[in-house]
C-alpha cells in the first residue's frame, strides 16, 4: 500500500457582505484589487465580452503574467497557496527563533520540518534508510509474498489495488473498507493507450526514468526491467476504468465479503493483501468490502498472478524508489523531478527545498500546522461570521428550488430536506485533531514519513467499527480549496480560501458575492449535481427523486456536458463533458445563486455604479477574477486528461453563456460567439 507523505432568514441577507465579515481585516481600509476589489489594469476591453468574457475580464492580466520557473501555473489560487505556503515558513522561522519552552505540538512541527530541510545528514545515509525495505522487497519469493507486500502501510510501495477507510455511502454512521483500481505510475490510463502527441513524448521518457531509479538503486540490467515495469503498467492501464466511469457512486458501490471477493476475484490472495495492513475481521471472515471497478478486479487478478514474481519484485522496487525520492539523496530527488516535475509537468526548476518541507508538514501533521495558522491569521468572530453567510446563501438555494419549474412538488420536498440538512465548517475544526502518539525525529526523515502514514492507518483502523466522528475535517485550514462532502452532506471552507479576491472585507459587496459567494455556492450545489443528487438528506446513497424529475434533470445536465465537449484548451485535444459534468453543473449553479443573493443583500435598493460599472457587471467581473490562470502545457494537458475540474477560462465562459443576468448585464447579443439563445441556455438551480 503506497505510504501517503502525506444556514438564518432572507433579512440578514440585507446586511450585505463586508458587516458581516469585517473580522477578516480593517474597515476603511483599501482593497487588495483597486479601488473596489477588482483588478481594471487586468482587463482586455478590446475583447467583447460576449466573445470571450475570461479574456475581456483577464486578458491583459494573460498577456503579461509570467509563471515562476518553480511553478507550474500562475493565478488567483496559485497566489493565495504562495501566500499560505509564505505565512507558514513564518511560523516555522519563529519556531526556531524562540527554541525553547515549545509547546509539545510546536517541537513536533519543528521538529518535523528540521529532519526534511537537514540535506546534510539525507546525503550522509544515503541508501541505509530504506536498505532494510529493499531488502524485504528482494527476497519475496511468491505471488502470496507480493501481495502482503502491495497491503503493507509500513512499507508503503504501489499497489495493484488502493485501500482506504471512509464514510459507507449506504450507511453514513458506519465506516467501511474501500477498493479501488491503482498501479499506475503515471497520472491515467490514457498517458499509456491515447495517440495524443503529449502523451507519446511523455510514456516515451518514463521508460528512462524507471530505468534511471533501478540503476540509482543499484539494481542490475535495469533496462531491460524497466521495459518489462512499463510493459505491466500498460496492461494494467488496459483493463481500468476510464474517469467517467468512475464518477458513477452507484456502479462503484459494490459491497461483498472477503471470501465473495475471493470467488469473484480469485487469482489474487485478497486475505493476505486485507490481512497485511491489520485490518480487523479479515481472517475470521467476517468483514466486507466495498469494491469500486468491479469488472476490472477479475482481470486485475488474472494479470496479477500470469505476471512473474521476479517482474513484480521490480516494480515494487522501482515504486518504492520513486515514491521516496524526496526523501533520498539529491541523485533520487533530481532524477524524480526531472521527470514528473519537467516532462510531465512543465515546470522549470525544483521549488526549494524549504518550501517544499512546508507541504511535507501539511501533508503529515496539517491540522498542527493549522492550529499555528489560523491563531495567526484567522480571528474567530470572522468564522461565526461567515458561517451565517453560508446560512444565508443556503436559504437563497431554498428559494431556488422552491420556484424551479421543472421539478415535482414531491421531489421539491425532498431537496428542500437536503438544504435544511446541510452541515456547515468554517475556518477551522472545532475539535483538533490529537497527533501525541506520532513520534517524530528530527534526524529520521524516512522513519517519521513512514511513522506518519501508520499513525493515520492506525487511526482509522481504530475507529472501523465505531460511530462516524463528524467533527473532522478532509483539509487542513490553511488550505487554498473547499469541498462538498455527499455521504456526511457537509460543505466546508478552510480559512486558506477565504481571502482575496475570493473574500476581501474592503471590497465592493458584488465582487465578494461574485467570489467567495459563487465558492459557496458551488459547493451547496455539489448536493445536487450529478452524482451528490443521488445522495438523500442523511447522506444516503438513495435515490430520492421521481422517475420524470430525474430523466428532466439528466436530460439538461446531458445538454451541458456536450457544450463543454466542444471546449479545446489544447490543440486536438477537449474538454470531456462527462467527466467534468459535477463541477460544470457546480459553477453554473453556484454563479447563478450568488447573483440572486446578490440582489437579496441589496433590499430593494438600487446598486451603485463604481468606475462605469453597474452591480451585476461587477459581480460577474469578481467571478471571472477568482478563475484566472495561466498554466504551462503540460500542466494544461493534465488538467485535462484527470481533472474533474474544466481548465479555468471554461469554468468562466462556460457557465456565464448559460446564465440569463449575464446577458443582461453585459449587453451579450446575438452573433457574439459565447451567445446561447433562451432556449439553449441550461437552466438547473
Amino acid at each position: 500500500m503506497r505510504r501517503i507523505g502525506v444556514a438564518a432568514g432572507f433579512a440578514t441577507l440585507g446586511l450585505g457582505l463586508i458587516a458581516g465579515l469585517s473580522a477578516s481585516g480593517q474597515q476603511g481600509s483599501k482593497p487588495v484589487f483597486g479601488n473596489w476589489g477588482f483588478d481594471l489594469a487586468g482587463m482586455d476591453r478590446s475583447v467583447k465580452p460576449g466573445d470571450d468574457f475570461f479574456r475581456y475580464a483577464n486578458g491583459a492580466w494573460f498577456d503579461k503574467a509570467v509563471i515562476a520557473s518553480d511553478r507550474t501555473s500562475t493565478g488567483s489560487f496559485v497566489d493565495l497557496d504562495i501566500q499560505s505556503e509564505g505565512r507558514v515558513r513564518g511560523i516555522l522561522t519563529d519556531l526556531e527563533i524562540r527554541k525553547a519552552n515549545l509547546t509539545a505540538d510546536e517541537k513536533k512541527v519543528r521538529d518535523l520540518y528540521r529532519s526534511y530541510v537537514d540535506t546534510a545528514r539525507i546525503e550522509q545515509l544515503g541508501l541505509a534508510p530504506v536498505a532494510k525495505d529493499l531488502m524485504a522487497i528482494a527476497n519475496l519469493k511468491t505471488h502470496d509474498d507480493i501481495a502482503k507486500a502491495m497491503g503493507s502501510v509500513e512499507m508503503g510501495t504501489q499497489s495493484l489495488f488502493r485501500t482506504r477507510i471512509g464514510v459507507d455511502d449506504k450507511n453514513p454512521n458506519a465506516y467501511a473498507v474501500f477498493l479501488r483500481q491503482a498501479g499506475l505510475g503515471l497520472p491515467d490510463r490514457d498517458y499509456y493507450l491515447i495517440p495524443e502527441p503529449g502523451t507519446v513524448t511523455i510514456r516515451t521518457a518514463y521508460r528512462p526514468y524507471i530505468a534511471q531509479m533501478l540503476t540509482l538503486g543499484n539494481v542490475a540490467d535495469a533496462g531491460a526491467k524497466a521495459q518489462a515495469i512499463f510493459d505491466l503498467e500498460t496492461s494494467i492501464a488496459k483493463l481500468h476504468w476510464t474517469r467517467v466511469e468512475r464518477r458513477d457512486a452507484n456502479k462503484t458501490y459494490n459491497p461483498m465479503s472477503v471470501a465473495d471477493l475471493q470467488r469473484f476475484a480469485p487469482n489474487f490472495p485478497w486475505t493476505d493483501y486485507l490481512a497485511a495492513p491489520g485490518i480487523p475481521g479479515v481472517k475470521e471472515g467476517r468483514r466486507q468490502v466495498i469494491v469500486g471497478e468491479n469488472t476490472a478486479f477479475p482481470e486485475l487478478a488474472k494479470l496479477f498472478r500470469a505476471t512473474p514474481v521476479a517482474v513484480w519484485r521490480d516494480y515494487l522496487t522501482f515504486h518504492y524508489l520513486s515514491s521516496n525520492a524526496a526523501l533520498l539523496p539529491k541523485r533520487f530527488d533530481d532524477a524524480r523531478f526531472a521527470f514528473y516535475g519537467k516532462i510531465l509537468g512543465g515546470q522549470n526548476e525544483q521549488l526549494a527545498r524549504e518550501k517544499r518541507g512546508v507541504r511535507f508538514v501539511g501533508g503529515l501533521i496539517g491540522e498542527n500546522v493549522g492550529k499555528l495558522y489560523v491563531a495567526r491569521y484567522f480571528p474567530p468572530q470572522a468564522k461565526a461570521e461567515m458561517t451565517e453567510l453560508v446560512r444565508n446563501l443556503l436559504n437563497v438555494y431554498r428559494n431556488r428550488i422552491e420556484t424551479a419549474d421543472w421539478m415535482s412538488p414531491e421531489t421539491k420536498k425532498k431537496a428542500l430536506e437536503k438544504v435544511a440538512s446541510f452541515t456547515v465548517k468554517i475556518g477551522y475544526p472545532d475539535k483538533w485533531r490529537d497527533y501525541s502518539k506520532f513520534v517524530v525525529r528530527e534526524d529520521d526523515l524516512l522513519g517519521n514519513s513512514t511513522r506518519g502514514s501508520m499513525f493515520e492507518w492506525e487511526r482509522d483502523l481504530a475507529r472501523l467499527d465505531g460511530p462516524v466522528d463528524r467533527s473532522e475535517w478532509g483539509m487542513s485550514p490553511q488550505t487554498v480549496n473547499a469541498y462538498y462532502d455527499a455521504s456526511l452532506n457537509e460543505i466546508v471552507f478552510p480559512a486558506g480560501i477565504l481571502q482575496a479576491p475570493f473574500f476581501d472585507p474592503n471590497a465592493d459587496d458584488a465582487v465578494n458575492y461574485g467570489g467567495i459567494g459563487a465558492v459557496i455556492g458551488h459547493e451547496i450545489s455539489h448536493g445536487f449535481d450529478d452524482q451528490g443528487s443521488k445522495y438523500d438528506a442523511k447522506g444516503v446513497l438513495a435515490n430520492w427523486w421521481t422517475d420524470a424529475d430525474r430523466k428532466n434533470f439528466d436530460t439538461r445536465t446531458e445538454s451541458l456536458a456536450q457544450q463543454y465537449n466542444t471546449y479545446s484548451p489544447l490543440e486536438g485535444m477537449f474538454v470531456n463533458g462527462k467527466m467534468t459534468l459535477g463541477e460544470n453543473i457546480a459553477d453554473l449553479a453556484g454563479v447563478t445563486v450568488a447573483q440572486a443573493a446578490y440582489h437579496l443583500s441589496l433590499n430593494g435598493r438600487p446598486a451603485p455604479v463604481l468606475d462605469g460599472f453597474t452591480g451585476d457587471q461587477r459581480l460577474f467581473l469578481g467571478y471571472a477574477q477568482v478563475w484566472r490562470y495561466k498554466a504551462q502545457e503540460a500542466t494544461l494537458r493534465q488538467r485535462v486528461l484527470t481533472d474533474s475540474h474544466s481548465p479555468p477560462q471554461f469554468r468562466i465562459n462556460g457557465a456565464v453563456r448559460n446564465v440569463d443576468a449575464w446577458y443582461a448585464a453585459l449587453g451579450i447579443n446575438a452573433g457574439d460567439r459565447l451567445y446561447l439563445g433562451e432556449d439553449q441556455r441550461i437552466r438547473l438551480w
